[in-house]
């Protein structure tokens, strides 16, 4: 059983969440009055037309039990134990990867941000992009078009809020260009994904968290149809699709954790060309 460095601290923390969502829960039948319950798993006023019934409860139920889930994984820590001794270069990336999960965390809970937060958010992202371009370009390669594609979705939408405060409208329509940040977004996702699974310090269970962060959203939009006929109104369906940012949460703290991890290793370097020829004789 694996002992992590602040688990009693997380272990109570994701508890009294789950507890208080609980009474919320037990509010809601009692009373018939979602909005507490949606408030406090979605992080947003309910809508109106959101009747307390036990289907809606039940998504809402799950929507916070995910959230006490990412709670647990992002705050217990690293393994315990002594840390493998590490450069400068990793530790400044574990705290990129906690500051970028803290920022998804904020979004989820406030998610009316002003400019210059928004732009603090990209500086985040930006970083992030930048420190793990040695890992990415050890693990995989395509660096060039890694660190392309992660500096364009995250800069373009810094660049969107500032020209917008200056009411450089011509600039701002420029940089606005959401189809294109969203495809290079997804391309730098993809690359680090497949780093992160052939670089040993990561786990499979982190990258399957991050995969299921872009996929669970799709999947809950196909699955509208059936949830409407089990009686969730499609305004909670609809709604509880944010709680799938949990997933990237976790994926981003556990990316953190793992760096450090006192049974991780790194895995060998792929050689570049074909194996050497073995001498004969």
């Amino acid at each position: 059983m694996r002992h992590y460095r602040w688990g009693v601290p997380a272990l109570v923390a994701a508890a009294g969440y789950g507890a208080v969502v609980a009474v919320a829960a037990a509010v809601a039948a009692a009373r018939g009055d979602i909005g507490f319950l949606w408030r406090l798993t979605l992080f947003a006023e309910v809508n109106e037309d959101v009747t307390a019934v036990w289907p809606n409860a039940l998504v809402l139920l799950a929507a916070g039990g995910l959230w006490g889930w990412a709670l647990w994984q992002g705050l217990r820590g690293p393994v315990a134990g002594r840390p493998p001794v590490t450069d400068r270069g990793v530790l400044r990336l574990r705290v990129a990867f906690y500051a970028t999960a803290g920022s998804w965390m904020a979004c989820a809970v406030a998610p009316a941000w002003p400019w210059w937060a928004v732009v603090i958010d990209s500086l985040i992202m930006s970083a992030l992009v930048v420190l793990f371009h040695p890992v990415l370009r050890r693990t995989v390669g395509f660096t060039g078009l890694a660190l392309a594609a992660g500096l364009l979705s995250n800069t373009s939408t810094a660049a969107v809020e500032v020209f917008d405060v200056l009411d450089w409208r011509e600039a701002r329509r420029v940089a606005d260009m959401p189809d294109l940040s969203a495809l290079a977004g997804l391309i730098w996702t993809a690359l680090v994904f497949l780093t992160q699974w052939r670089d040993g310090r990561w786990r499979r269970a982190t990258v399957g968290y991050g995969i299921a962060s872009l996929v669970a959203p799709l999947v809950l939009l196909l699955m509208a149809v059936p949830l409407e006929i089990a009686g969730i109104s499609g305004g909670v369906h609809v709604s509880a699709i944010t709680a799938a940012d949990a997933l990237s949460v976790i994926w981003l703290a556990r990316s953190a954790h793992e760096l450090t991890d006192p049974s991780a290793s790194l895995a060998p370097v792929a050689p570049s060309g074909p194996p050497p020829a073995q001498a004969s004789g």
